[in-house]
């Protein structure tokens, strides 16, 4: 009975240090793990976000997924950096991410054809048109200008 025991002891002792491993496998997360990643990673764009000039509402907007606190912290964090060493803003040169997607996938849908089915051409067709209208004198001065 006692090798069974001992057996048994080890095999539930294996099963207990494997759950990182099989939390990492299954894609868990630790919720404090995840929170201190998600505080890590929301310093370090508001510090981008300021160094590229980004207002903090854009920053938040921008970075939606993130908590605020994280972002501002460190964006203040950055402006105090970039003030005391005199550093200038520098300009993205790539442009912001797309947020992480969700569970649920909206269908997009289709923009209306224009007519004659190219919206450019229809669009140059307009101009043209107000710009033959603007050069060619009107027998109704502002009445027309007033209804719009």
């Amino acid at each position: 009975m006692r090798p069974f025991a001992t057996a048994l002891l080890l095999v539930a002792l294996g099963s207990i240090a494997g759950c990182d491993q099989v939390q990492q496998k299954l894609g868990l997360e630790d919720p404090a793990a995840k929170t201190a990643r998600n505080e890590a990673e929301g310093k370090a764009v508001g510090g981008a976000c300021r160094q590229s000039g980004r207002a903090i509402e854009d920053c938040y907007s921008i970075y939606s997924w993130l908590p605020k606190a994280p972002i501002f912290e460190g964006w203040r964090d950055m402006d105090a950096y970039m003030r005391e060493n005199n550093l200038e803003t520098i300009a993205p040169q790539l442009p912001p991410p797309q947020p992480p997607e969700t569970g649920k996938k909206k269908k997009a849908k289709p923009a209306p054809p224009a007519e004659g089915g190219n919206a450019a051409a229809a669009a140059d067709k307009g101009a043209a048109e107000g710009e033959q209208r603007a050069a060619v004198p009107s027998d109704k001065p502002a009445a027309d200008s007033e209804k719009r």
